[in-house]
């Protein structure tokens, strides 16, 4: 069943300035659970790690392989914080649509904020801003440039529009698995709600799919991460 969302639309009078007051919603709480785990896992630092410092410890760990899976640590070590960043806000926004979906009125608020393709091409556009940006720091402009005209000059129209590519392909990859696992999530609960014969015949595949969609939510901020470190690893490094 479609839900409408909550919008405000020509906020301050401007036409195209619209706000889906359930992206807003959804971003703050994702931000919010990060922030507050980040904060448990790092209070109290002891030299023998247990609990919440162990898994965060555990966690740095496994953003440290990725990002020395791409390039060079000396040069990698400076992404770390933006990989742990978007790793962790990634699966949260991936999985709060996977516990539940709340619905206001015929509206749906409750969601998993990355079933939107505006915020994952949001984040899919800051990392290609970002990659370009520390690419430019990092090798200079006149050797960054060359790069476009490697290894020959006619390279050049096919690498401008392998950035818009890259773009468009990081952000969609991450909607559509996030989106088409809503859903289907949306459909079987609408089953369930209807008879008792509907509630037994839906409740199984629901619990299953969920199962399932922990996992894909999981793949997927791994992927988009990966992915993320990968472009900049091609524009910081020389012999990539």
């Amino acid at each position: 069943m479609d839900h409408e969302a909550p919008l405000i639309e020509d906020v301050l009078g401007i036409s195209w300035l619209d706000f889906n007051l359930s992206n807003v919603l959804m971003i703050a709480i994702a931000s919010l659970i990060v922030f507050v785990l980040c904060v448990l896992g790092a209070r109290n630092l002891q030299m023998k790690p247990s609990g919440a410092q162990n898994f965060m410890e555990w966690v740095l760990d496994f953003v440290k392989g990725m990002i020395s899976d791409t390039m060079d640590w000396k040069t990698g070590k400076t992404f770390l914080p933006l990989a742990l960043t978007l790793i962790t806000y990634i699966l949260v926004s991936n999985l709060l649509g996977v516990m539940t979906m709340a619905v206001f009125g015929d509206e749906l608020w409750w969601k998993s904020p990355t079933s939107d393709a505006g915020i994952t091409l949001t984040l899919a556009a800051m990392v290609i801003v970002l990659s370009h940006y520390y690419g430019i720091k990092e090798r200079g402009v006149k050797e960054y440039g060359k790069d476009y005209l490697r290894p020959f000059p006619l390279f050049l129209p096919i690498k401008i529009v392998e950035e818009f590519a890259n773009t468009l392909t990081l952000g969609l990859r991450l909607f559509g698995n996030i989106y088409a696992g809503e859903v289907l999530l949306g459909l079987l609960a609408g089953l369930t709600s209807t008879t008792v014969l509907g509630f037994f015949g839906g409740a199984i595949p629901m619990l299953a799919w969920q199962g399932f969609s922990l996992f894909i939510g999981t793949i997927q901020a791994f992927i988009f991460t990966m992915l993320s470190m990968v472009y900049i690893s091609h524009k910081v490094s020389s012999d990539h």
